[in-house]
């Protein structure tokens, strides 16, 4: 999954602002009750379909929700607490006398929802921030290495379609009679050419960027972007969204213990923070003016 302009609130925010958005999405998954942390994987679905990279998310599910099962699976088989037994496997060696609880098998769903959300909040992250402008906010810390980090982010695609290029037209011109894929030195061969090709790119870069006087001593500042309505409403949802989880979890809302017994009591307090979270997270797409279609 890559980065893709869309005319979406989010494509159209500064870097800074929704970068901060996405991971303060991804810190809610540090919340353990069930309602709390449904209302954040719902925000980042609906902020997902906000910024028209829904479909990307979905991707990413498709790999992350097996292994999030995996965990769910793997929690009730290794941890021994819990008092509601619902299985009994008897000795199995070396695990010893192997009870099932439903404690350990619901905190391990927890688990499981908890990787799959930070997956789908940082893919969110991935397709709605652009990465050039991410990295120049490390230029006043170490410009030649977010100028390198440019580079190499841009270049290792480049050269992932030289090798594809390569090995299509080892294809075209030699078939192996029995139909196999290419051998061990076909390969090799493919790799000494894109290595290859990727010193003469490095050569060529670095001559222009000599010539574009990116060595030189003084550079020019670059343009002042004031802040647009976009990053101001990102910036105070990402904020607005701080203050929620610190402040349920400083006032004892969203209490949840899984051992010995579930305790993950939902009244007032939790429905409010819930529809608060989902809320607040959605806000900022409404505002669709200077968006380009």
């Amino acid at each position: 999954m890559t980065y893709r302009r869309l005319a979406s609130p989010l494509h159209a925010t500064r870097a800074s602002a929704g970068a901060l958005f996405c991971l303060v999405l991804a810190a809610g998954a540090l919340l353990e009750h069930p309602l709390l942390l449904g209302a954040v994987a719902t925000a980042v679905l609906v902020s997902a379909a906000g910024a028209g990279v829904l479909a990307d998310l979905g991707r990413t599910a498709k790999y992350v929700v097996p292994l999030a099962i995996v965990f769910g699976l793997i929690n009730p088989l290794v941890v021994r607490e819990g008092l509601t037994v619902f299985a009994r496997l008897g000795e199995i060696p070396p695990f010893g006398q192997v009870d099932l609880t439903v404690e350990a098998l619901l905190y391990g769903v927890i688990l499981g929802a908890r990787i799959v959300v930070v997956a789908l909040a940082f893919a969110l992250f991935t397709a709605c921030v652009d990465p050039d402008e991410l990295l120049k906010l490390f230029r006043r810390v170490s410009f030649r290495s977010a100028l390198t980090a440019t580079l190499a982010t841009r270049l290792v695609p480049v050269l992932a379609r030289d090798g594809r290029r390569l090995e299509l037209a080892r294809r075209s011109r030699a078939v192996a009679p029995d139909g196999a894929g290419p051998s061990r030195a076909d390969r090799v061969v493919i790799l000494r050419a894109v290595a290859s090709g990727a010193l003469d790119r490095a050569v060529d870069v670095a001559a222009t960027l000599e010539v574009r006087g990116y060595g030189a001593t003084h550079r020019a500042r670059p343009a002042h972007r004031p802040w647009s309505r976009h990053d101001l409403a990102f910036l105070a949802a990402a904020l607005v969204l701080v203050l929620l989880f610190a402040g349920s979890a400083l006032a004892g809302i969203g209490r949840f213990e899984a051992y010995p017994l579930l305790q993950a009591p939902v009244g007032p307090g939790e429905l409010a923070v819930a529809s608060a979270i989902v809320l607040v997270s959605v806000l900022p797409f409404l505002d669709r003016r200077g968006i380009e279609p």
